[in-house]
């Protein structure tokens, strides 16, 4: 999934449009051997965003289904369908193969596998996971698997109101065996928890996410109840204790056996200053440690930033002596999700506004652009979205965390509205964000793959059906849901298999199925 932060309003949304990007450095002039033949590229999804199959085959309702069936999204559409990858995977895996993905990451849905959130494993739902999985390895695409994408069991956040709760780290652990158990002798990279720092905020702070919690000052929709200054935090901490607890668990009872790894994954930004000035420049690096930070910090050091605990105070959550010896060092990779980069000005006015939320705490303004100028707030300037943002952030986390493994398990362009299959534009933005890693890895980042978003168009969350960032175009109009590679997917597949990787080539190509 896509965010922004839109500079005026604070207000974090769902990025429905892009513009066209600069290109990298190194764009349309490198190939597959340009990277080690271990790093893998691939392609992803989510569960609720691609399954569909939500009433079917005995699985439960997720948050994701309670906030679309209220009517919350803006054109009142649902995942009720979406891709219907539930019944289409062998189709699907069958254009993986053909596209030449090396790795495909996907999402359980934890109301499919484990209706009453815990207890009982359903037999269908473990049957469909391991048909998928099984289906990927006969053709020759690495299973990458994310425990947890947001779609949180609605009976769980009934019974004691789900992430707020220290309940569960207990099971959200027991889950994740459940999932070690059943399918972690095929699966070979684990990621416990996608994007907490953006669940965090948007779900507990901003409530545009279920479970929709917000104080009414900071909501943009009308918040049935939650506090923007404290819930945040509490539900971070818990998502770190949860992933440290599972990690634990699995390091100690599959993991020699299965000889996996496992990890968790953040949103992560560029943070570039507005101005030279000492403030600014002090506000670009706060604004790293909180949004990249939050999650990066207890991971490697087993605390959080100083600056967040000296900022936000008793409202940031302490870990124990023994909490911060399970978190550190409790991930054997880092998922990094980025699509773009964003300017940073100092504003301590934020500070003095009372009780602040979290963007309030950063004491932060952001824009899309040097001179804040966007035509759109849907559209930010394509200044944004240089790729040399992630070949920064990849020297920074090598420069600032130690050098962990990681993975860019999301980078993608979405289009609003445009079903064309001729997706020129989307090539170029892959073409540049690919070629910036270039750099890096020959500087020593260890970087282990690169995942474009999505590998089909899919229920985009807050953006559904009207945004499009497949490398695979799906018609929802036909009843079938036809596939149809789009350009981008030809061009991806020539680069994987170390064919012409230059862009020239591919927009003056007539479109053609693989």
């Amino acid at each position: 999934m896509m965010l922004w932060l839109w500079s005026q309003s604070w207000v974090v949304l769902l990025l429905i449009s892009l513009t066209v990007v600069g290109s990298a450095q190194n764009s349309g002039k490198y190939s597959r051997d340009d990277f080690p033949s271990d790093f893998v590229f691939g392609a992803g999804t989510s569960a609720y965003q691609v399954e569909g199959a939500t009433a079917e085959d005995g699985r439960s309702p997720s948050s994701w289904d309670t906030f679309c069936h209220q009517g919350q999204m803006p054109d009142k559409s649902t995942g009720d369908l979406a891709a219907d990858q539930y019944h289409k995977y062998k189709e699907d895996v069958k254009l993986m193969s053909d596209i030449g993905l090396e790795g495909y990451r996907f999402s359980i849905s934890w109301s499919r596998l484990l209706p009453n959130g815990r207890g009982a494993v359903n037999p269908k739902g473990l049957e469909y996971y391991n048909n998928l999985i099984n289906e990927l390895i006969k053709h020759g695409v690495a299973p990458y698997v994310t425990i947890f994408h947001f779609d949180f069991p609605q009976v769980l956040e009934d019974e004691y109101g789900g992430w707020l709760s220290p309940n569960i780290v207990e099971d959200f652990t027991a889950y994740a065996d459940v999932c070690f158990r059943e399918f972690g002798d095929r699966v070979s990279y684990w990621t416990t928890i996608n994007e907490p720092n953006v669940m965090a905020i948007t779900s507990y702070d901003l409530g545009a996410f279920p479970p929709q919690r917000c104080s009414p000052q900071f909501g943009i929709f009308n918040c049935s109840g939650g506090n923007s200054s404290v819930e945040p935090y509490t539900v971070m901490h818990h998502i770190l204790l949860a992933h440290a607890s599972a990690a634990a668990l699995y390091r100690e009872k599959y993991q020699v056996k299965q000889k996996g790894w496992i990890g968790l994954n953040v949103y992560t930004f560029w943070c570039d200053p507005v101005t030279n000035t000492t403030a600014d420049v002090k506000a670009s690096q706060r604004a790293m440690d909180f949004l990249v930070g939050w999650a990066f910090h207890p991971l490697i050091f087993g605390d959080y930033p100083m600056i967040m605990k000296t900022t936000v105070g008793s409202r940031l959550p302490s870990f124990s002596k023994r909490e911060s010896e399970l978190v550190k060092g409790s991930a054997d990779f880092i998922g990094m999700n980025h699509y773009f980069s964003i300017y940073v000005k100092d504003n301590p006015s934020n500070l003095s506004t009372g009780l602040p939320d979290f963007n309030g705490d950063m004491a932060i303004k952001f824009s899309v652009s040097r001179d804040d100028t966007p035509s759109d707030p849907f559209v930010p300037s394509s200044s944004t979205f240089a790729p040399t943002g992630l070949r920064n952030l990849l020297e920074y986390v090598k420069n600032y965390y130690g050098n962990p493994p990681v993975i860019i398990q999301e980078n993608g362009y979405g289009e609003r509205g445009n079903e064309t299959l001729n997706d020129t534009v989307r090539i170029d933005y892959l073409d540049g964000y690919i070629g910036s890693m270039i750099d890096p890895i020959r500087n020593g980042s260890n970087v282990r793959g690169y995942f474009v978003w999505s590998f089909l168009d899919v229920f985009e969350l807050l953006g559904g059906y009207h945004t499009r960032f497949g490398l695979v175009q799906v018609d929802f109009n036909d009843k079938e849901l036809k596939r149809r590679l789009k350009l981008s997917a030809q061009w991806f597949s020539n680069f994987l298999k170390k064919k012409s990787s230059r862009i020239e080539t591919q927009i003056k190509a007539i479109y053609h199925p693989l």
